[in-house]
């Protein structure tokens, strides 16, 4: 542990060397030649005119403004940097790379797409976000981390030629280890087990060479963007998504991480209220090309992703099913737009469970735009928070949601972390995209979507009975004092980096 915050401390005291260096430069030299401060002026000035005309979210790029007008060195370099490692990062490079191969791969049914073409959100999944749309699917959903375990270990046991592990947090213990237990024996067993964790999100869980242990065990294992001293920037990109793939036959998504308070063991924070769900048919070969392409970015290692596809004959029609994924680098944002087209789309309801509630304009408007129109709007968010200063941020979105006619409530016994959307008993999502800047503009993320599917009455009646055990946030209680208003305006302000 000690070498874990020694590892955070030393990449954020270069970082933070970097920028007073440069600060610290400007300074000295500002008050003695006038026309360095005129040009630097101009500088910033274009930039944030820049920033203006390719940005189509003013909420995202606010903080922007606001850091280049009050820390102009400091705010200039990160963002040159970012822009900088956006062109020329190898990682970056090699994965926008791999994107493009991979869509070869994502070819869709026509026949499938002409039956729904009359619906253009599902028409958005198939053109825009690039995923394939599938009818013949089994879907299976749990409610909690706690059942989803069970099934995870049975069907990893059940492995013959390959599983495909990705998730952003993996912590050892009971959960951990009994997964890692069978990976072990399946590697031992001749299966191809590959493993991929997020080296920031198990920056302060694993041992900064822990990937190394796995390998020893016969298991190919690589930390998806490594953590660097000169790094740059570009490391505030992460991979947050949750999946499992095993044979090519079935998959494994949903809210929960690896980690024991995912199934309730030890949990900080009441009791942990997340999701899993297994998915049996052709809608695995979308997570099975998630997986590839991130993992060929980093390793090179597969020049054809067919080979993992597993063909299935099954053609009973079970409703619509689409996972699909959402990358920071890409112009199009399924995250946010499937989100958005869910509520302007619903009649009667849409009900929400999200762990932040840190919004733009778009969705804000959304959500009391429907609750205007009559849609019964429900939000639920944690009733004990894991961060103290992002569940204030959170908070302070609720008042203009409750006055807009949104329904707020808190998660009484504890923490949810489960990334669902339902709406009027025929649309779902559930992934791991949060409600937040994080989730639905920098990360590295995946949903699924269900339309006409039998599993979306287990997912209304999982909201029904959290709804049941939540409070429901009054307009009195949404009021906030003078004192915290003011804190959490300020925090607002510079949530999208958060």
């Amino acid at each position: 542990m000690i070498k874990t915050f020694s590892r955070l401390f030393i990449t954020l005291l270069f970082l933070l060397i970097q920028l007073s260096v440069a600060n610290l430069l400007y300074l000295a030299i500002l008050n003695r030649i006038f026309a360095i401060r005129i040009f630097y002026s101009l500088v910033c000035l274009c930039i944030i005119l820049k920033i203006i005309k390719e940005s189509n979210n003013y909420s995202y790029i606010l903080p922007w403004i606001i850091i280049f007008v009050m820390f102009p060195v400091p705010g200039t370099l990160m963002y040159l940097n970012i822009r900088f490692n956006l062109k020329h990062n190898k990682l970056i490079k090699s994965i926008l790379k791999e994107e493009e191969k991979s869509k070869e791969y994502l070819t869709q049914d026509k026949k499938i797409i002409q039956d729904i073409n009359d619906r253009s959100h599902i028409r958005y999944i198939s053109e825009y976000a690039k995923f394939l749309i599938s009818k013949d699917n089994d879907i299976t959903y749990f409610p909690l981390g706690d059942y989803a375990i069970e099934s995870m270990i049975k069907e990893l046991k059940k492995a013959k030629k390959f599983i495909f592990f990705e998730y952003f947090i993996v912590k050892e213990g009971v959960m951990w280890n009994s997964i890692l237990d069978v990976l072990i024996e399946k590697a031992n067993e001749g299966v191809e087990v590959r493993v991929m964790y997020d080296d920031f999100g198990c920056l302060t869980k694993l041992d900064k060479h822990y990937y190394k242990k796995l390998r020893e065990k016969g298991i190919k294992c690589v930390p998806f963007n490594r953590l660097k001293v000169f790094g740059g920037i570009v490391k505030n990109n992460r991979d947050h998504r949750k999946i499992l793939v095993i044979d090519g036959k079935v998959a494994f998504s949903g809210g929960i991480n690896i980690s024991d308070e995912y199934i309730n063991i030890n949990s900080k924070f009441g009791h942990w209220k997340d999701n899993c769900f297994y998915v049996k048919g052709n809608a695995v070969w979308n997570y099975t090309v998630m997986f590839l392409t991130l993992w060929n970015a980093i390793t090179h290692e597969d020049d054809d992703y067919s080979k993992y596809k597993y063909k299935y004959k099954n053609k009973k029609n079970t409703g619509i099913v689409a996972p699909y994924g959402a990358n920071p680098l890409d112009a199009n944002r399924p995250g946010e737009d499937i989100y958005l087209n869910i509520i302007n789309q619903a009649n009667k309801y849409v009900y929400i469970l999200t762990p932040y509630l840190i919004i733009d304009t778009g969705l804000i408007n959304a959500l009391i735009l429907a609750a205007k129109r009559g849609v019964d709007v429900r939000i639920v968010i944690p009733g004990i928070p894991d961060k103290k200063a992002v569940y204030s941020i959170s908070e302070s979105y609720t008042e203009t949601l409750v006055k807009g006619g949104v329904k707020v409530y808190k998660y009484t016994p504890g923490f949810v972390h489960s990334k669902v959307f339902v709406s009027d008993d025929i649309k779902a999502t559930v992934g791991t995209i949060n409600m937040d800047y994080r989730s639905l503009y920098l990360h590295f993320e995946c949903g699924c979507y269900f339309e006409e599917h039998s599993v979306i009455k287990d997912i209304k009646d999982d909201l029904d009975n959290t709804i049941e055990s939540s409070h429901l946030i009054t307009k009195e209680e949404a009021k906030t004092k003078p004192l915290k208003a003011f804190k959490q305006s300020v925090l607002r302000l510079f949530a999208p980096l958060m």
